[in-house]
């Protein structure tokens, strides 16, 4: 015991010591410490969140918000404000926290550059400054921090290259190569910026620590004027271990190698949007830790190897929109833990594996555009997580396996079009009560619809048009209380429409046209505002809609009474007395010989040029709405009090007899709710104009840019749209062009969408004008069920046509005009309704468009390119609410990047596009009644 004491005795004057000799130090490091947090927080000119007003004199430096110290409170060593919303330069006073080793300021709007004297920050490890604006060099002085471990600085704007994790800010310049000094570095992510040069192998080479490799989205190229890509993975599997690589959108070049086989430590390998060529080498079988591979949007060819099949652990497989052909190996459903499978857009022929049954855990599988041929194996009622399904526009033949009950996950969509199967719609369908869903069009399916469909709940889409199905409509669809779109067109279905559709009170779209339905067309709901469209050739209907032939109530009184009569007298009057019933009916039918012209065709109003002088005020300059290269656009009065808007060519300029005969052309021929209409002309040889219907709230371009006070329509001031306006509008567009693309008479491809050719009526409701320059085409059958399109016209010259910043970029190569170039301008249009950025804006002088800047600066923060006007909006939110706001700027920001793919063939339709927007719309629509249990659905089967 006493040796004990001893021992306590001599302890503690040495701890004490110890504590006294260091106390005046360490207070000094530590008053340091907070002299350098005071200032940083001076440079800060806004902080929304509060998260700075503890910072004071009166506050522990230790306990201010964002702060930790070592244990013994001598030095800040971590500084964390991620998602903060603070506003100011990245201050040079950080670095005199000099014992810092974690720095974390992710999501905030910091800019300037990144001060030379962090080099001072030597004890440096995690240096995590992602989604900032920050610009400018990354100093060579970088050198100096040896320790560090995790460098993270997307989401800005650098240029240069380099292999840091410098995601989506706003440098400039190269990373210096001294960089490598910090060997122990294990993560470098430089997504989303500007960097430019060669793949980074030299540097690769000397981390040999390096696990994470991020490079997406950045214009480097490889060696060999971006043709070999050898060098940079013979580097990156000989030197380090690395375990995820993202090469995604850089145009990278060249064939994949079989050195690629040596990172045998890869678990996700993302090379997606590229250029590489080549087959898929077999070597990527030794990846056997691999969970995701990616090669999406690239131009290999040949088949999937075989070896394919060694890799255990693969999650995800990714080889969609490729040139990859042969039969889609059997060795595919081999993949225990396959979650994903997208093979789509290839040219994969034969059947389709039995052995896909096997992917027990597979939940999408996309194998859509091929030329795959054959039934449909029932072993795929097997994949009972199953909740997407994708096996359109394929060859395939033979009925529906009834197994397909099996697919109770299914939740998503099952998409059976386009396709040679037949048969009657099983039954079993009714089993997919979950899924939102089903098109089946396209396809030669016979038989009934039946009643029982009705079990699919969730069902917000049915498309069952272009099919052999007969028999009446039952009337248990109307218990479809989530139906937004159904489409019964082009069969052979009969009887009366169901009273029960004006039940369906989420239906936006109804097309029952081209059957043989018959009877009274019932009044409620969607049938009260839809137009004859939706019942074209259904000789046999009447009712109060425009175009359609009214129902005459007479010749239902008159036929009641001739069969009383008929009962009561001989047998001989009453069969005289049917005869002659039998010519009233026909004579009260509206049933002519050919199908009739729409009524407004026949009836233009004439107007004389002195008629429109004076509506228009002698085409006062201050009536005039717009002008643009081929006329100017007044507004006008008729006698009547009918307003209208009236555009005059400039004979002076241009081949407005041409123009003027093209819109003529078009607007006679075409009828959607979504596209001007045309009242009536005037045409003489000194004056040719059109007379639309006036819009109240102008163009879209005025609307999405107000004008200044020199009247010109600038981004600088701030536009009253909400979101749910311009997903309506955006909706609007797309359901126009895609009207024009797939279902006009005659198709129109419009060659100059831009926002100033989008119209607003009374109610907000967008109509597409403006088509001078349209290119007529149609279809034609070709083999194999195959559509393409066939100029009605021949173009004298290539040379582009339409608002230079708004045309496709495949235009400028000298391709003809296409429905994919439409997409692109309308890609254009829904990237501003989320930006609120014109194509010429300052930021895009240097040649980066539109499309690439969100890009750069999207990929989950959504404040970096959404109009200010919008994010305000978010403030006074529930969580609920800026989840749903987030879901929808998300989708719509996503569908204008897929618009805008440089390659054509990668666009989706505009049919597709209208789908998504029609759901997002409702969904919205939901949420703003107060359906908080409306929820994101996932389109990655048309978007992605």
């Amino acid at each position: 015991m006493l040796v004990f004491l001893l021992q306590c005795l001599v302890i503690i004057p040495k701890h004490a010591l110890s504590v006294h000799q260091h106390h005046y130090p360490s207070h000094h490091s530590l008053e340091t410490d907070r002299a350098a947090l005071l200032e940083f927080k001076r440079t800060i000119r806004s902080d929304p969140n509060s998260r700075l007003s503890n910072w004071n004199d009166s506050t522990h430096v230790c306990y201010f918000t964002g702060v930790r110290c070592n244990k013994e409170h001598h030095h800040v060593w971590q500084l964390n404000l991620n998602d903060s919303g603070i506003v100011g330069p990245l201050s040079p006073f950080i670095s005199n926290l000099t014992h810092l080793r974690v720095l974390k300021l992710v999501n905030n709007h910091l800019s300037g550059e990144i001060p030379r004297e962090f080099s001072s920050l030597r004890h440096l490890r995690h240096l995590i400054l992602e989604g900032n604006d920050i610009h400018g060099q990354i100093p060579d002085t970088f050198s100096l921090l040896v320790n560090l471990t995790v460098v993270d600085l997307r989401l800005n704007n650098l240029t240069g290259y380099g292999d840091l994790n410098l995601y989506n800010n706003q440098f400039t310049g190269e990373i210096p190569f001294s960089i490598t000094n910090a060997t122990s570095m294990g993560n470098l992510d430089v997504e989303y910026n500007f960097l430019s040069g060669e793949l980074p192998s030299k540097i690769v080479e000397s981390l040999p620590d390096l696990e994470f490799l991020h490079l997406s989205f950045n214009p480097m190229i490889s060696p060999e004027n971006n043709s070999n890509l050898d060098p940079f993975f013979t580097a990156l599997c000989n030197y380090t271990s690395v375990v995820e690589l993202k090469l995604e959108g850089m145009g990278l070049g060249g064939k994949l190698p079989t050195s690629i086989g040596k990172c045998v430590n890869l678990e996700s390998l993302l090379l997606e949007e590229n250029n590489i060529t080549g087959s898929i080498p077999p070597t990527l079988s030794n990846l056997t830790h691999l969970s995701q591979l990616n090669l999406t949007s690239n131009l290999l060819s040949g088949t999937i190897p075989e070896e394919i099949s060694q890799l255990p652990h693969l999650q995800q497989l990714f080889l969609s929109h490729n040139s990859l052909s042969g039969p889609i190996p059997a060795a595919v459903g081999q993949f225990q833990h396959l979650g994903l499978l997208h093979l789509s857009n290839n040219k994969f022929f034969g059947e389709i594996p039995k052995g896909l049954g096997n992917l027990v855990q597979i939940n999408s599988m996309f194998l859509n555009n091929n030329l795959l041929s054959g039934s449909i194996p029932s072993s795929l009622g097997q994949c009972r997580d199953l909740y997407t399904l994708d096996l359109s526009y394929n060859n395939l033949t033979g009925n529906i396996p009834p197994e397909i009950s099996g697919l109770r996950e299914m939740r998503i969509f099952i998409n059976l079009s386009h396709n040679l199967l037949e048969g009657d719609l099983p039954i079993e369908l009714r089993k997919l009560e979950n899924v939102q869903e089903m098109d089946l069009s396209s396809n030669r399916f016979t038989g009934r619809v039946s009643p029982r469909i009705s079990s699919c709940i969730a069902l917000s889409l049915l498309n069952i048009s272009h099919n052999r199905l007969e028999g009446e409509l039952p009337e248990s669809l109307g218990d479809l209380k989530n139906l937004e779109v159904l489409d019964v067109s082009v069969n052979q279905l009969f009887g009366t429409i169901p009273k029960s559709l004006s039940n369906i009170r989420t239906l936006t779209f109804l097309n029952l046209s081209v059957n043989q339905l018959s009877g009274t067309i019932p009044s409620g709901g969607i049938l009260d505002s839809v137009t004859h469209l939706s019942f074209l050739l259904n000789r046999n209907l009447c009712g109060p809609i425009m175009g359609i032939p009214k129902c005459h109530k007479s010749t239902k009184k008159l036929t009641t009474f001739l069969i009383i009569f008929g009962i009561v007298i001989s047998l001989p009057v009453a069969f005289l007395a049917v005869r002659y019933l039998k010519v009233v009916i026909s004579a009260g039918k509206a049933e002519p010989e050919t199908e009739p012209q729409p009524e407004w065709i026949d009836f233009f109003p004439r107007i004389t040029y002195k008629e429109l002088f004076d509506a228009t005020g002698g085409f006062d300059e201050q009536r005039k709405l717009g002008s643009g290269s081929s006329g100017c656009v007044y507004r006008g009065v008729l006698p009547d009090g009918t307003c209208i808007a009236v555009k005059v060519l400039q004979l002076q300029t241009g081949s407005p007899a041409k123009i003027f005969n093209r819109e003529c052309q078009v607007l006679k021929s075409i009828r959607h709710r979504n596209l001007i209409r045309i009242i009536t002309t005037c045409s003489l040889p000194d004056f040719k104009a059109l007379v639309l219907p006036y819009m109240a709230n102008g163009s879209l371009d005025s609307r999405l840019y107000p004008h200044s006070g020199t009247g010109v329509a600038t981004s600088s001031q701030s536009s009253d749209l909400s979101l749910i306006q311009r997903v309506n509008i955006c909706s609007d567009i797309a359901e126009g062009m895609a009207y024009l693309h797939h279902h006009s008479p005659v198709r129109v491809i419009h060659r100059d969408l831009n926002p100033s050719s989008v119209l607003l009526n009374d109610n907000m409701t967008a109509l597409v004008s403006d088509f001078g320059i349209a290119r007529l085409v149609m279809t034609v059958e070709g083999g194999n069920n195959c559509r393409f399109y066939e100029n009605v016209e021949k173009s004298s010259t290539n040379r582009l046509c339409g608002s230079i910043e708004y045309i496709a970029p495949e235009y400028g190569l000298g391709s003809d005009a296409s429905i994919k170039g439409d997409v692109y301008s309308f890609g254009i249009i829904v990237l501003e309704m989320v930006t609120r950025k014109r194509p010429t804006d300052d930021m895009f002088t240097e040649g980066l468009s539109l499309p690439r800047w969100v890009k750069n600066h999207y990929n989950g923060r959504i404040e970096r390119v959404v109009d200010s006007s919008l994010v305000k909006v978010t403030r006074d939110q529930s969580p609920e609410e800026k989840k749903m706001w987030e879901d929808a700027i998300e989708e719509l920001t996503e569908l204008g990047i897929l618009c805008t793919l440089d390659s054509p063939s990668t666009r989706p339709t505009m049919l597709d596009a209208a789908d998504d927007l029609a759901r997002l719309k409702h969904r919205l629509k939901r949420h703003s009644l107060g359906d908080t249990t409306a929820t994101s659905a996932s389109s990655n089967g048309t978007l992605r």
